[in-house]
Formats: C-alpha cells, structure tokens, sequence
C-alpha cells in the first residue's frame, strides 16, 4: 500500500494482447524493458512492465545462483498497489538478479482499465501477464503474489486446465488453460479464505470494498476503483485450490508479525498440499513493503531451482 512515482522503463508500446501458438524462441524483445498494454479475454486492458534478467552474475551472501534467462517471474501485487509503486518496482528489481519480471497492474489499479473484483476476475489480468510473459521465449514461468495477489496465483495455477475451479468465475480456467500453467508458484502474505475480518486492518479493507461511500475514498484517495457487485458465485478459496495445484511447486511466504492475516492462514494452504513449502519469516510485516530483499534473493534461488 505504498505511494510514489512510477518506475522506468526504457520505452512503451501500446497494443493488443496475443498469444504465440506453438512457436519457440529464443529470448528477445532486445534486452531492453519497456511497458504495454495487454488485454484481457473479457476485454480489460492490464498496465505491465516486462524487465530483462540481469546482464551480469551477480554474487553476495543472499544471492547464489547468476540470473536465468530462461525463466521469467510474474509479480501479483496486493490490494491497491500496481505496477509503477516503488515497492512493486523494487521487489522487480531483486527478482531480476534471478531472471526476467513481468509486473502489471490489476484491473481497477494504477492505469489498467476496469474495476477491482478483489480477486476474483483477476485471474484473467494474471493469465494475459502469463502468457505474454512467454512470448520472447522464456520457457519457465514463476507467478509471485502478495497479499490479494496470492489467492490469484493460487487459483491461477489450480484452474489450468481444470474446468471452472468449483465455484471460479466462468471465463477463469479457459484464461488459465490457455496462457499455461506456471512452473512454480509463491505466496507471500496471502489469505486462506475469504471474507476474514479478524484483524483491524482487514475490517478496514473492507469498508471501501462493501459500502458505496467506501468505494469513493478508494477511487479518489487509494487510487483503486472496486466493482460494486458482490460474487456470484463466489470463487475457489485459495485453500480449496492449493490441493489442484500439485504437482507444481508451490512456495508459502509468511510473515509472523503480519498484521492482516495471522499464521492459521498461511498453515492451512501449507496443510492442504503436501507438495508445498511453508516458511515463516521470523519479524516480517505484510506484504511487499515487509518484504526484505534478503527474503527476496532466497524466494528467487528457490524459483530458479524448482521451476521445471
């Protein structure tokens, strides 16, 4: 929930979203970044900045590994950040010591079109990232959430291929199915289930999401325009997803001083699928400003390692 000005990037384009069908490549689009627009399968248009993998290798007590550039990490940020916050460009910045990043802005945030549906049609914002994220030629996909971005990923990598998820919204698996599912998928300070109001900061997340006067103070004061229809029906949770997600690797981030969501939440998709990894960060807050870039360097050793 940060503020500032946008990140750079080196050059923009303005255009539709498509897809490569079964053609290989090898990595290009010039080493340079820059910023498009993507659209979505029900037609919203996604801010997103793609950033090369580092040049050089680089070394140092919490990175091990030199970047890969086979592999590309797509980052789901939280409720009311975007692409251009300086944390979201800072967590771009460590992740391309590991390899190339994919940011975007969800629907509603930032300079993406269309509202916020606080994750539940955001699967299709992720899936149009995912795909494009494959189109220079990377061959490895890391989707990386935090807070609301995670039940997103979650439910991104539980519907490819699945049907509708139980429960999903109707266009979500044909989105997921047909970006491809990613190689590895990392959760950091997300929910367990929906609609939690245990914790102060989360009642006051909320207020603008559930009332009319609400979801002004977030258009004009956190830069977030929030759908005012409620779900139907209501998404797969992300503990009901983590199961559908095996056999791909799955990584849970979780602070033990989070404010939002207490260490149940994190412990019940770590429960529900034993193919994931649980880590609890002694000290961390919420979320992408808690993140320490130490955390990050490990969190992209792990994704180079496992991503296929």
């Amino acid at each position: 929930m940060s503020t500032g000005p946008s990140g750079h990037v080196a050059r923009s384009a303005n255009g539709p979203h498509f897809k490569i069908r079964g053609v290989t490549r090898e990595v290009t689009w010039g080493g340079t970044s820059f910023r498009t627009f993507l659209r979505t399968v029900d037609g919203v248009r996604i801010n997103s900045v793609y950033n090369p993998a580092a040049a050089e290798r680089v070394t140092g007590k919490d990175i091990s590994r030199p970047p890969s550039h086979d592999l590309v990490f797509v980052i789901a940020h939280g409720f009311t950040g975007n692409a251009d916050r300086p944390h979201v460009r800072r967590i771009a910045r460590a992740f391309a010591r590991h390899g190339a990043v994919v940011t975007f802005s969800f629907r509603g945030h930032g300079a993406s079109g269309g509202r916020s549906t606080l994750g539940d049609r955001e699967v299709l914002d992720l899936a149009a990232a995912v795909s494009w994220a494959r189109e220079p030629g990377h061959t490895r996909v890391a989707t990386v959430e935090f807070s609301m971005g995670g039940s997103v990923v979650l439910r991104h990598a539980a519907l490819g291929g699945e049907g509708d998820g139980g429960g999903g919204s109707s266009a979500s698996a044909s989105a997921s199915a047909g970006a491809g599912g990613p190689d590895a998928v990392v959760s950091v300070s997300g929910p367990a289930r929906w609609f939690y109001r245990g914790t102060a900061p989360m009642r006051r997340v909320h207020w603008p999401a559930t009332r009319p006067a609400g979801r002004l103070v977030g258009r004009y004061g956190l830069r977030t325009r929030i759908h005012h229809r409620d779900w139907d029906p209501v998404p797969l949770s992300p503990v009901e997803a983590v199961p559908r997600i095996a056999p791909t690797p799955l990584l849970v981030v979780h602070g033990d001083r989070d404010g939002y969501f207490p260490l149940d939440h994190p412990r019940m998709p770590a429960a529900a699928g034993e193919h994931g990894e649980l880590w609890v960060e002694p000290g961390m807050g919420h979320a992408e400003s808690a993140a320490p870039d130490g955390l990050l360097h490990r969190i992209g050793d792990w994704a180079v390692a496992r991503a296929g």
